[in-house]
This record gives C-alpha cells, structure tokens and sequence, in this order.
C-alpha cells in the first residue's frame, strides 16, 4: 500500500512508555502509519498543525494544555482530524467536554489492540466510538451531571441551536423527536420520558426507533454523542 494511502495517525501523551507501545501496534499495520508523537498538549497542537494527521490518539490528562483543550484547538485549524481521546479510568469527568471539543471517541488506554486498531479505523470514516462498556459508562455518568431544567422544559436558547443544527440532516427530527432525544440524553428510560411529556410508552418507543433511524445510529449511546457533538441537545 502506498504511503498517501495509509491512515495518518499522531499519538499524544505525557507518557512515553505509553506513545512507544500504541507507536509499535499502529506500525504493524499496513493500512496506517505513525507520523508523530507529542508529549503534552501544546506540542500535540504544533505537530498536528506540521504533520496533518488523519486521526490523532490524544491523552485527556496531560501537563500544561489538556487533551480537550488541545482537541478544541487543533479542530479549529483542522475541523477535518478525527481525535479519539484516551484515559486509564472508567468513568472520566472530561468526557461529555470531550465530545464538545469535537472528538469522535472515547477509548481506554487498557483496551486490547483488535478494539484499538478499529477505534482508529472507525474514527478516519467518521464514527462515534463509545462502544465499550466501560466508555457507555463513562458516556452515561457525563450525561448525568447535565440536569433536565426544574419544569422538563428545554430552553429558547437550546432550541434555536438544536434547529440551525437540525436543518442539517438529511431527514430532520421533529419538534416532538427532539423533545424526545433531549431527554435520552439526560439518561431517562422510556418510562420516565413519557411520564414527564405526557404520552405512552408506546409512542416513546415509536420516537426513539425514528431517531435511532434519522441518525443512522446503531444504539441510544451514538444517538446521544452524535446529538451531543451537534448540539442537538444540551
């Protein structure tokens, strides 16, 4: 395969024992290469402005700028890198401000290498990877923290995002839909999303599976990063 073929991948984080092990399985691949190495944050940013990496492995906790930061900024040069952030904890409370920096992943650094290797795949065609349990948690316990306003109301201000970035999709998700996705995205169950907009669960159901359909998602989870990284919800 030739090299303007190959995955470029850039690796960034403050460990070196760390960006040497995800260096040597990247390079055993014949569709990806490794085209730099950063060790904080602001040399991550630097590197990605030189090398252009196709998708960038990034730490979140790193001296000086931290991996999120560094995602937003990077993005702002590149909107079209695709970053996976990296962490060694189950549950990180970076990971929703992640997602709005505009990172397509969330993966952990004890990840086997098939799951490693297919984040970096899937991340350069532009999915969302929060595939593993341990990442759904994570997702979930981000989500959590975002409490639904006192009245279940969603606010002017958040609609009008949600519109502008509605009016994107091939298919728009209707008023109700959006209601809907909304609360998915605070973690309620079926239940209690059609107790507090005053529906049944049947028709909760129906919503949720033409959401899932619009947005061309396997689960729930990539519904709500995809919502999320488009601010279709707060």
């Amino acid at each position: 395969m030739k090299d303007s073929e190959r995955i470029r991948v850039m690796l960034a984080d403050d460990q070196a024992m760390i960006r040497h092990g995800l260096s040597y399985i990247v390079s055993t691949q014949e569709d990806l290469r490794v085209v730099g190495e950063a060790g904080n944050g602001d040399e991550a940013v630097a590197m990605a402005a030189d090398c252009r990496p196709d998708v960038i492995l990034m730490d979140i906790r790193m001296p000086g700028r931290t991996g999120i930061e560094a995602t937003r900024a990077i993005l702002k040069d590149n909107p079209d890198a695709r970053i996976v952030l990296l962490t060694t904890f189950d549950v990180d409370e970076y990971v929703f401000d992640g997602m709005r920096a505009g990172a397509v992943g969330y993966l952990l650094k004890d990840a086997d290498t098939h799951d490693l290797l297919d984040a970096i795949r899937a991340a350069r065609r532009g999915e969302a990877i929060y595939r593993t349990s341990a990442a759904s948690r994570a997702l979930a316990q981000a989500i959590a923290h975002q409490a639904p306003a006192s009245d279940g109301r969603i606010s002017p201000a958040l609609r009008s995002l949600a519109v502008a970035a509605n009016e994107a999709l091939l298919e728009p998700l209707t008023e109700r839909e959006l209601d809907v996705l909304q609360h998915m995205a605070y973690g309620k169950r079926n239940s209690e999303i059609a107790a507090q907009l005053f529906v049944s669960e049947g028709t909760v159901k129906t919503h949720v599976h033409n959401i899932l359909q619009k947005l061309r998602a396997e689960d729930r989870t990539q519904a709500v990063v995809f919502a999320i990284r488009n601010r279709l919800v707060d």
